[in-house]
């Protein structure tokens, strides 16, 4: 008697949002002194088509909204119209720890398995491409005590990368500020300042902006810049 000789491939379900999202956002709340150990599940790079930008940034509405306008409640910075270029510089550094390795830079951490869900890098460039394509919007400004008039004067030192209306340059690879959340802006200083965002070897941008934020005496001379920052149309 002989044996028939059978092939048997495993047959995989098509990978789609729908059952990739749950899985990450379940990682993404997870305690944060447990997100940097949280290794990645993405899918081999190449192994199936790129999924386009408009359903990768399904997984991003529940913290930067639906139409990337952020939410200051969970620290989620409005994204919206960012540059692609630099979105996905933001993308590569959490992906690679240069950005969100520190344990205390809660959101950071949160975004780093996030960041890990585009399983190639042509991902990183659809989800980039689309953010980069959404309406502006621009945030209120909610810091109070802040002088314009004097931020404008200390917003002398920032001029040459960010530019004098705050859009930012590609080729300092320094974003926009102008429209970005004060709320935001002050937080993101306070961590360069502390060294938790910007000591990481090899972050190039972010160790421009450790001693630039140090230019800043102290809180008031943040909100003050803030504040003139907040005057800037985007």
């Amino acid at each position: 008697m002989q044996n028939d000789a059978r092939e048997f491939k495993t047959v995989r379900p098509p990978m789609t949002m729908t059952n990739r999202v749950p899985k990450l956002l379940a990682a993404g709340l997870l305690v944060t002194a447990l997100v940097s150990s949280v290794g990645c599940s993405c899918r081999p790079a190449a192994a199936e088509p790129p999924m386009p930008g408009r359903e990768l940034y399904g997984s991003c509405v529940a913290c930067h909204g639906k139409h990337g306008e952020g939410n200051p409640t969970l620290g989620a910075p409005t994204i919206a119209a960012l540059p692609q270029w630099y979105i996905v510089g933001q993308l590569h550094k959490f992906r690679t720890g240069l950005r969100g390795a520190h344990p205390d830079d809660y959101e950071g951490l949160r975004m780093r398995p996030m960041s890990r869900q585009m399983a190639s890098e042509a991902e990183v460039e659809a989800v980039a491409t689309y953010i980069s394509q959404l309406p502006v919007q621009k945030q209120a400004p909610v810091l109070q005590g802040g002088d314009a008039v004097a931020g404008k004067t200390a917003y002398a030192v920032c001029l040459a990368c960010h530019g004098p209306g705050g859009l930012g340059m590609e080729q300092m690879k320094s974003p926009p500020l102008a429209g970005q959340g004060d709320w935001y802006l002050f937080a993101q200083l306070k961590k360069f300042r502390a060294g938790i965002r910007g000591a990481v070897p090899g972050d190039v941008t972010g160790a421009q902006m450790m001693p630039m934020s140090k230019t800043l005496a102290d809180e008031q001379a943040i909100k003050n810049v803030l504040a003139y920052i907040s005057t800037l149309p985007r």
